[in-house]
């Protein structure tokens, strides 16, 4: 079985995570993805495990999960060498994935009108933080800044009005947009076969973080008036509240059909005279007296561990689940039996498979990352430099 994409060459001339995702997804899917570097560091992304705070271990696990299924060129692009390589690459791609800034593209030789001018069916997607036009276009950002903080997810997430602006993880806006740019490519690939010729394709950190807070934000735009978030003891909604059980484990429940479910769960906490209590007679009540309700379950939660509870719970069909924990997450049975979670090739190491499948079509197996460089002189045999070429080349300083 073979992936959708054999047979497509992506340079992925990114760094950090949003554009470089793109490109490992593609690879997932059989297409031949270069990943393009600069000598010396190479992509900074590659020492971002480095950074205090960050879980300490002996895998590089982000450059991992990022850039797999990828060969390796390590290019000098300030140079003149280096650009006319990237240009022969080009010649021949189907997709050219950037998100570097977009007032170093033309100073790099790797603008949209240089690199299509030199290749008619190139599909060229462009990643910025704040998108490609306005005043703020060349301005820098990350996930945490444009996506994050922009969008209005950190304020929104907040345990409860007033508290700190929440945290966001490392590439937590970053991932879905890489997705984004994904999909931009794709739809550029079948409008292609259509009319054979190529496309600038683009997203942005703003645009996906908007997104992300879409319902609170159209809510925004159609002039709603916003309830400042309760504490979690004062939560509007009982039966959609999280609960910390015996041994310290924290249970969602999400019982929308209220009607149907708030006899069961009561039921299974042994409180089902909470059905009977005219303060909780219908969902209207139930929402008035919240705080009440919440304290009642409370007090049931906290009287068995958080297994004994999953384990009740699913017997009787209630919508809930566990608040795990990183660990937890790493040995998900379901994920693992659903290939969400698979392992590299020829390792025991596992990895987060791209978040979709097709009927029909393969998936690689996941490949190691590329050291910097690592097929630096394969690539450059595969555009017509020689033995005696190369050794030039990286004479100048031009590759490496």
């Amino acid at each position: 079985m073979t992936g959708i994409l054999e047979g497509l060459k992506v340079i992925d001339c990114g760094s950090f995570i949003a554009a470089p995702v793109a490109g490992s997804v593609m690879g997932d899917f059989g297409a031949d993805v270069i990943k393009i570097e600069p000598p010396g560091m190479g992509d900074a992304y590659r020492h971002v495990t480095r950074n205090p705070g960050m879980p300490k271990s002996e895998h590089n696990y982000a450059w991992l999960l990022d850039n797999r299924n990828k060969r390796g060129l390590a290019l000098n692009l300030a140079s003149l060498d280096g650009q006319e390589i990237l240009h022969r690459l080009v010649k021949d791609a189907d997709v050219f994935i950037t998100n570097q800034p977009l007032a170093v593209r033309k100073k790099l030789g790797i603008d949209y009108e240089r690199l299509s001018a030199l290749n008619g069916r190139l599909i060229y997607a462009s990643f910025t933080g704040y998108g490609e036009t306005g005043s703020e276009a060349n301005k820098p950002g990350f996930d945490l800044t444009a996506y994050w903080a922009r969008s209005g997810l950190m304020d929104q997430v907040v345990s409860n009005a007033g508290a700190t602006p929440a945290r966001a993880l490392s590439g937590m806006g970053d991932h879905p947009s890489g997705i984004s740019l994904f999909a931009a490519i794709m739809l550029a690939l079948y409008q292609r076969e259509t009319t054979g010729r190529g496309a600038h394709v683009g997203s942005s950190l703003i645009a996906n973080g908007m997104w992300a807070n879409g319902v609170w934000t159209q809510a925004a735009l159609c002039g709603a008036t916003f309830h400042p978030r309760p504490p979690r003891e004062h939560s509007f909604n009982a039966l959609a509240c999280y609960y910390k059980c015996r041994d310290g484990g924290w249970l969602l429940l999400a019982l929308v059909n209220e009607d149907k479910h708030f006899p069961v769960l009561a039921k299974c906490v042994g409180h089902e005279e909470l059905v009977t209590d005219p303060r909780f007679a219908d969902r209207a009540l139930r929402a008035k007296n919240s705080r009440e309700l919440i304290a009642a379950l409370d007090a049931a939660f906290a009287t068995r561990d958080s297994d004994d509870w999953q384990a009740l719970f699913k017997e009787n069909g209630l919508v809930f689940e566990a608040v795990a924990t990183m660990d937890q997450v790493a040995s998900d049975k379901q994920a693992l039996d659903t290939e969400v979670l698979v392992p590299f090739e020829d390792d025991t190491l596992m990895t987060i498979n791209s978040p979709f499948f097709v009927t029909g079509s393969g998936k690689a197996m996941p490949r190691k990352p590329p050291a910097l460089g690592e097929h630096s002189d394969q690539i450059l045999r595969e555009v017509g430099y020689d033995d005696a070429a190369i050794a030039q080349l990286r004479e100048k300083k031009a590759v490496a």
